[in-house]
């Protein structure tokens, strides 16, 4: 028997399911279901993160630790509150084996809290390639609705760099963060994890309140380290003012001096 058939036993039990109560629960067929305890088949990624999930634990727990052994899985159930013992993370390479940039647009946004763990889903996502960010690490690009982080404008794509240990997390820094309970948002971030287990999210738009949200609500975080948009900034109207200055005393000047 595998260490995930055992594991998937070990928890139903748990659990005090029946094999018909779990499948349902999961939104598989009871068959399918004893063959995964029996090991005669293993789940795929997505319903590795639904069971997971269901069993306050990790995938990777999930399939390389004897969870019935009770030093592991105190170890493996422990909270998770920088981001350490995640994640499956679904990438796409291209035909010379470097990594795409997968495009999340606003409408896949929903699509992506269920399917972000799952290869296939990612795969389905538009991609492209940055040489700039070639070999350094693993990047995707999200698209940002509304007004709350102006001057980026609605619509903008910002390209967020994996974070695998969330204590990294810098202050006042911007960050894409994927979570359970506000879906997937741009902010700027203050870290408070090590303090409350919390990271407070600011708006660069004054007119939005800053709020908190527990590491335990994070699915994923991105460190934003470009973006691209049609719509170009505006220069500063105070480096306009100077400039109107400057060019009227320079006007003034010449002036005198011809006189």
């Amino acid at each position: 028997m595998s260490v995930i058939s055992e594991n998937v036993k070990y928890f139903r039990k748990q659990l005090g399911f029946t094999q018909e109560q779990l499948a349902q629960r999961i939104g598989i067929k009871r068959s399918l279901l004893g063959a995964y305890e029996e090991g005669r088949a293993e789940p795929g990624l997505e319903t590795l993160t639904i069971l997971a999930r269901l069993f306050e634990t990790t995938v990777d727990a999930l399939i390389s630790e004897t969870l019935s052994d009770p030093g592991k899985r105190k170890e493996a159930m422990s909270k998770d509150i920088e981001g350490k013992k995640l994640r499956v993370l679904a990438i796409t390479v291209d035909k010379d084996d470097k990594e795409n940039i997968q495009l999340v647009p606003e409408k896949a946004a929903a699509g992506y809290l269920n399917g972000y763990a799952d290869p296939e889903y990612v795969a389905e996502l538009p991609q492209f390639y940055l040489p700039i960010f070639s070999g350094s690490g693993t990047y995707r690009a999200f698209e940002i609705k509304g007004d709350s982080m102006l001057p980026l404008a609605s619509g903008s794509l910002i390209i967020g760099q994996y974070v695998d240990n969330w204590s990294s997390v810098k202050d006042q820094q911007t960050y894409i963060l994927v979570t359970a309970t506000e879906g997937i948002v741009y902010k700027r971030i203050y870290n408070n994890i090590k303090k409350n287990e919390t990271l407070k999210l600011v708006s660069d738009n004054p007119a939005y309140e800053p709020y908190d949200i527990h590491v335990e609500n994070v699915i994923e975080i991105w460190e934003s380290k470009a973006y691209i948009s049609t719509d170009f900034p505006k220069p500063d109207m105070s480096v306009e003012k100077l400039t109107a200055i400057v060019s009227g005393l320079q006007k003034q000047m010449n002036k005198l001096s011809n006189d």
